[in-house]
C-alpha cells in the first residue's frame, strides 16, 4: 500500500486545469515511473471535475482524499494499450548515427523514430519499410556531407564571365549540355519514385534521396543555363538515348535500381563531367561540372554503401543484381547508343579546333574516357564482391548512352 505522507505532491493552486494546471500536473507525473503515484492539490472552481475526465481519457488511476482537498492520481502503465511501442521496451529516441530497427510498421505512421505511438491512429503502407532494403551503414553521415555542400546556381556560377567562342565549339557544348540534360531529368524522376516510398522510420535515407532530387533539379537548372546562354541552337535527342535511359524505369526494385543508375550510370558520369571540365571551352561549363560532379559523387558514394549494406546481409542478392545488368543489356541490344551528335561534340570539344591533327587528339581522348569509365564501373563491381572476370564483363555491358 502505497504511504501518502511520502507521496510527492504539487499545487496547482488558483490556476484552473484547463488554463495551464495540467501542464503542471503532466510534467510532475512525467518525472515518475509507471504505476507510481502523485498527490494533487487545487482549489480552482470545477477543478475535481476536470481532473476525473482527464484522468479517465489519459487512463490515470485517481482517487479523492475526503478531508485534505487532495487527489491521488496514479500514473498509468504502458500496458494499458493506449501506446505502441516504435521501439523495444526501455529505449528513448534512437541517438544520433544509432541504426533503426529493421522492419518499421504501418501503424507508426509519420512519428518521429522511437517516439510512443498512441493507438488507432492511420496505418501508412510505405513500399519500403524493411532496413536491408535501403540502409547505408554511413546514411547519416553522408546526409550531413550532402546539406552541407548545397549550393546556389545564380552565386556560384559566373554566369557573366567573359568568353568567345567558335560557333562549331559553342555549338558542341550545347549539344553536350541537352544530352546531360536528358540524363539529369532520368537522374531526377528515379529517386523522386523512391522517396515517397521510405518509410519515416528511415529518416536519413529519405533525407538523402530529396537532397539527390534537389542536386538533380539543380544540375538541370545549371546545363539548361548554360544551353541557352549564348542562343538556343538546335539539338537532338534520340530514340536510342530515350530507350536507355526508360530502361531504368523497369528496375524490379530499390537496390537494383541504385546499382544502375548510380554505381554504373552516375559513376560513368562523374568521370564524363570530369572530362568536361577539363576540356571545357569556357568558364561557366567548367566551374558547372566541376561542381556537379562533386554532387554525383556523393549519390555513387550512398549507392555503394547501400549495395555493401545489403549484400553484407543477404549476400544472394548479388544474384539479382547481375541478372538485373545482364538483362538491360539485352533489352537495350537494339538501339544505338550514345548517338553521333554527342560523341562528335566531345571530340570537337576535346580536340578545341576543325583541323585534322586536333581531331585525332580529341578522338583519342574520348576513347581513353570510354576505357576509364568501363574501368571505374569493374573496380566498383569488385569492391561489391562481384568476381574479377565477372566484374570486368558485367561493366561492359553497361549501355554505351554512359547512363
Amino acid at each position: 500500500m502505497t504511504d501518502d505522507c511520502s507521496l510527492p505532491t504539487i499545487d496547482t493552486e488558483a490556476l484552473g486545469l484547463d488554463q495551464g494546471g495540467l501542464l503542471l500536473v503532466r510534467h510532475a507525473l512525467d518525472a515518475l515511473p509507471p504505476g507510481a503515484a502523485l498527490r494533487v492539490r487545487g482549489r480552482a472552481p470545477g477543478w475535481a471535475v476536470h481532473l476525473r475526465a482527464w484522468c479517465r481519457q489519459q487512463g490515470h488511476g485517481l482517487r479523492f482524499e475526503d478531508e485534505a482537498g487532495a487527489a491521488i492520481v496514479t500514473r498509468h502503465g504502458q500496458a494499458d494499450g493506449r501506446w505502441r511501442g516504435a521501439l523495444p521496451t526501455g529505449h528513448a529516441l534512437l541517438a544520433p548515427g544509432a541504426e533503426p530497427l529493421p522492419e518499421a510498421l504501418p501503424e507508426w505512421g509519420l512519428a518521429a523514430r522511437g517516439a510512443l505511438v498512441e493507438a488507432g491512429g492511420p496505418r501508412l503502407a510505405f513500399a519500403l519499410h524493411r532496413r536491408e532494403e535501403i540502409w547505408a551503414a554511413t546514411a547519416g553521415e553522408l546526409y550531413r556531407q550532402a546539406a552541407a555542400a548545397q549550393w546556389d546556381p545564380e552565386t556560384a556560377i559566373d554566369w557573366n564571365a567573359e568568353f568567345t567562342l567558335a560557333p562549331a565549339i559553342e555549338a558542341a557544348v550545347v549539344q553536350v549540355m541537352a544530352y546531360l540534360v536528358e540524363n539529369e531529368n532520368a537522374a531526377l524522376v528515379l529517386p523522386a519514385r523512391h522517396l515517397g516510398q521510405v518509410h519515416p522510420h528511415y529518416r536519413e535515407v529519405m533525407q538523402l534521396l530529396a537532397l539527390q532530387c534537389a542536386d538533380e533539379a539543380r544540375h538541370v537548372e545549371v546545363f539548361t543555363r548554360r544551353a541557352t546562354l549564348r542562343g538556343e541552337p538546335r539539338v537532338l535527342s534520340t530514340a536510342g538515348g530515350q530507350a536507355s535511359l526508360n530502361s531504368l524505369f523497369e528496375a524490379p526494385d530499390f537496390s537494383t535500381a541504385v546499382l544502375l543508375l548510380s554505381v554504373l550510370g552516375e559513376g560513368s558520369f562523374v568521370q564524363l563531367l570530369h572530362f568536361l571540365h577539363d576540356h571545357g571551352p569556357d568558364p561557366v561549363t567548367r566551374q558547372i561540372t566541376r561542381l556537379a560532379a562533386r554532387d554525383e559523387a556523393r549519390h555513387v558514394a550512398f549507392a555503394m554503401a547501400h549495395l555493401e549494406y545489403r549484400l553484407a546481409a543477404q549476400p544472394g542478392q548479388i544474384d539479382r543484381l547481375r541478372n538485373a545488368i545482364e538483362e538491360r543489356y539485352d533489352a537495350l541490344a537494339g538501339t544505338a547508343g550514345l548517338n553521333q551528335e554527342v560523341l562528335d561534340a566531345l571530340v570537337l570539344l576535346a580536340a578545341g579546333a576543325l583541323t585534322p591533327q586536333a581531331l585525332g587528339r580529341g578522338h583519342a581522348a574520348v576513347q581513353q574516357l570510354q576505357r576509364d569509365m568501363a574501368a571505374g564501373r569493374k573496380a566498383r563491381l569488385l569492391r561489391l564482391g562481384f568476381p574479377a572476370g565477372e566484374a570486368q564483363r558485367l561493366a561492359a555491358l553497361h549501355t554505351r548512352n554512359f547512363m
